[in-house]
């Protein structure tokens, strides 16, 4: 696409099914540079990415030439697929359905990047759900309570 020239930084945030913990340490940061070839693999520029067990944020410069949803499916259903054929759980791995995507200017770049990688010192005072929730009103999002990150069932 000569003479297309974009600035768009996405924060995506998506949780594990019924909000389990299943991301170990033991394989998390395999996990996060699975993730970061297949952003890389469609030209996007991964920024950063960190989580907690339950969830995950990503952070990048996105091209034009994907849309979101397709590269939110791509990533869900192919880490989740690497997840299982690497055996890391006793357990069938999935992500839960829906995710967020929230779109930051320049001027936030560097307050996002620090954000993400502080989650485990930021989730020592607030859970997920909560986070989430505050993104949502912060980002001016209408939502219904029922398709909301609950707690683990």
């Amino acid at each position: 696409m000569a003479n297309t020239y974009t600035q768009i930084h996405i924060q995506f945030v998506f949780a594990v099914k019924y909000r389990d913990g299943l991301i170990h340490p033991a394989f998390q940061k395999e996990l996060y540079q699975y993730i970061s070839g297949i952003i890389k693999h469609h030209n996007h520029k991964l920024l950063a990415i960190n989580g907690m067990p339950d969830h995950v944020h990503i952070f990048i410069g996105m091209r034009p030439t994907q849309t979101i949803s397709d590269l939110m499916q791509d990533i869900k259903g192919n880490s989740s697929k690497w997840i299982n054929e690497k055996q890391f759980l006793k357990v069938k791995f999935e992500w839960q359905e829906g995710y967020g995507a929230f779109s930051y200017s320049k001027s936030h770049v560097d307050a996002v990047i620090k954000y993400i990688e502080k989650q485990e010192e930021h989730h020592s005072t607030k859970p997920f759900r909560e986070e989430y929730l505050d993104f949502l009103k912060l980002f001016e999002i209408d939502y219904d309570e029922r398709y909301i990150f609950n707690e683990p069932i």
